[in-house]
């Protein structure tokens, strides 16, 4: 396994190694493209330094490596690996340790068991939703982390020092004042939280980054972050949660998944979109309540829950299919049987 992992290295150069890697990071959000996954490590970097948490930036790097080396290592399908598929998860992964653990070195230690963790349960997600047609997304990301950081609070040698503290749901903070001269700082938020990052410069920079592979995932991006934020409000949710994008992350990824990804732009597809990002909004508000008595972050769940509620329906939107070329080719079979 060891000697095929030199041997795509050696195939593919140093050059082509790099591609792979940046395609891993593009890939949180859909997109293939190498210079999408450039600008979004860079807004990451942007983002860690800024707030002075510069492991949060390494940490991506290292969940992004670990995670696409395991991929070659285990000789998983090379299309997955050309196209970034292995790394995504992990990339997150590498956001997440940091920004809710100590700096130890068992947490680095356990970052890379996680994000190499990542690749297998992607595997055998896939594997079992396929009679579904539907992904696992970055539900492999959710369920290795929750996992991790769960046992924290028992192996302290992970440290759980920047963990929220669990709370009862009749005490959570429905407080924060949201001022409009700050919506377009609350939205571009909402985008760059994505990668567990708080930075409005770093959002503009993912949305550039998308702009480069996909108008319209950078299109849907910004309407599924000011969606959020809209229904958040208007619901009454905790001001300093909405300013902070904390409502909006994951509306972000599943609005460019319906609107851009499993159905082709049209005006039923936004219709569906919208609702999506409304019932993400939900989703996050309930998984807030379920996760705080354990001093957990939703992650990503509120994404992958609401996704695979508005894909499983199989409705069918217009007669050409959207275009499936990021997904492995077994993946793409069944979504186009759709």
């Amino acid at each position: 396994m060891v000697k095929t992992f030199t041997e795509n290295i050696s195939n593919r150069g140093v050059i082509g190694f790099f591609k792979v890697l940046l395609r891993g990071a593009g890939q949180v959000m859909f997109q293939g493209s190498a210079w999408t996954g450039l600008f979004f490590i860079a807004g990451i970097f942007w983002g860690a330094y800024q707030s002075h948490t510069p492991e949060v930036a390494w940490g991506s790097l290292l969940g992004l490596m670990v995670s696409t080396a395991t991929g070659y290592i285990l000789n998983l399908p090379d299309n997955d690996g050309r196209q970034g598929l292995w790394g995504f998860n992990g990339i997150l992964v590498g956001c997440a340790f940091p920004t809710f653990l100590g700096n130890t070195i068992w947490v680095w230690l356990s970052l890379a068991l996680c994000a190499a963790l990542t690749v297998w349960v992607r595997e055998a997600l896939n594997n079992t939703m396929k009679a579904w047609k539907v992904n696992s997304f970055t539900f492999p990301f959710v369920i290795s982390t929750w996992l991790f950081l769960l046992a924290s609070r028992a192996l302290h040698g992970l440290d759980p020092t920047h963990m929220a503290t669990p709370v009862l749901p009749d005490h959570i903070s429905t407080g924060g004042v949201l001022y409009l001269e700050q919506a377009a700082v609350y939205w571009l938020r909402g985008v760059s939280q994505v990668f567990l990052i708080d930075s409005w410069v770093t959002g503009m920079l993912f949305i550039i980054g998308l702009l480069i592979a996909s108008r319209w995932a950078a299109l849907w991006a910004a309407i599924g972050s000011a969606l959020s934020i809209v229904t958040a409000s208007v619901l009454s949710a905790s001001g300093y949660d909405i300013a902070h994008g904390l409502y909006s992350f994951s509306a972000v990824l599943t609005a460019i998944a319906l609107a851009t990804v499993f159905y082709r732009p049209s005006w039923r597809s936004a219709i569906w979109a919208i609702l999506g990002v409304i019932i993400t909004v939900v989703s996050q508000a309930a998984m807030n309540v379920m996760l705080d008595p354990l001093g957990l972050s939703t992650l990503t769940a509120p994404f992958c829950i609401a996704t695979w509620v508005f894909l499983l329906p199989m409705f069918k939107f217009d007669e050409a299919q959207p275009d499936h070329s990021h997904w492995s080719p077994d993946l793409k079979k069944h979504l186009q049987a759709k």
